[in-house]
């Protein structure tokens, strides 16, 4: 029997801060550490074959934290763009972004479009970085660009379905989530992929982030592949295979 794998699994990286704070260090330690988390997490999905990695690493909300946290994350982020990008290259990662970027400083959005440009060909993983990124933010901005479409004269506002819609969010290319994992003992999805996440399977821990290993993320998967994936149909139509149908 072949056990079900999460093509899409999307991540909320939680507990950087608090983890430096039982340590009695400054946040930012909390946060070197969760990079370190970040790449075992990339060595699991190429080692297991999931197919796309989503992760939360800084909300539209995130700008509100006291500066000088936000300048020693900029410098962080900044850091691992120039040291991480050619070898996820080499490995045959793609990298994104996704999220509002004119508030990035020039330097570090010039690294974000060079990483892009250069992984564009690449399909062992997809690798997508939420930065600034929320998920209300993402459905506005869809939102406004079918209205430009319509104001335009070039598309009917009766024609805007789900299925319109949700091609102009983020990640419209990849497929919806099957598996989201938030780490840090928070029991929400705080503005995360509000649109993609309808019909993901929700999986929470009180491990924080910079403690997340490789055997933690298999429990999280050995608990998706038991659960039963529905789609609003019944046991016994699953059972049947109609969820194949089931364009979710």
């Amino acid at each position: 029997m072949t056990v079900p794998l999460p093509r899409h699994v999307a991540i909320i990286m939680d507990g950087n801060g608090r983890w430096a704070q039982q340590r009695f260090r400054p946040r930012v330690i909390g946060h070197r550490a969760g990079a370190r988390a970040v790449n075992s997490c990339i060595d699991f999905c190429i080692a297991r074959g999931i197919g796309a990695l989503t992760l939360f690493a800084f909300s539209s909300e995130n700008w509100g934290r006291p500066s000088q946290e936000i300048d020693a994350l900029m410098k962080l982020f900044l850091g691992a763009l120039e040291r991480e990008v050619a070898e996820l290259h080499r490995r045959g990662v793609r990298i994104r972004f996704i999220g509002e970027r004119s508030r990035f400083a020039e330097a570090i959005r010039q690294r974000m479009t060079n990483a892009e440009t250069l992984t564009a060909g690449n399909q062992v993983l997809q690798l997508s970085i939420a930065a600034s990124y929320g998920g209300r933010q993402d459905i506005a901005e869809a939102a406004r660009a079918l209205a430009r479409e319509v104001a335009a004269g070039r598309l009917d506002p009766e024609a805007i379905d789900e299925t319109l819609l949700g091609a102009h969010t983020a990640l419209s290319d990849l497929p919806a989530p099957d598996l989201f994992i938030r780490t840090g003992g928070d029991f929400r999805i705080s503005n995360f992929l509000l649109w993609q996440l309808a019909y993901t399977e929700l999986w929470f821990t009180q491990t924080l982030w910079p403690d997340f290993d490789q055997d933690l993320f298999q429990q999280a998967l050995d608990d998706y592949a038991r659960r039963e994936r529905r789609y609003g149909l019944t046991s016994a139509q699953v059972a049947s295979g109609q969820q194949e149908s089931t364009p979710l």
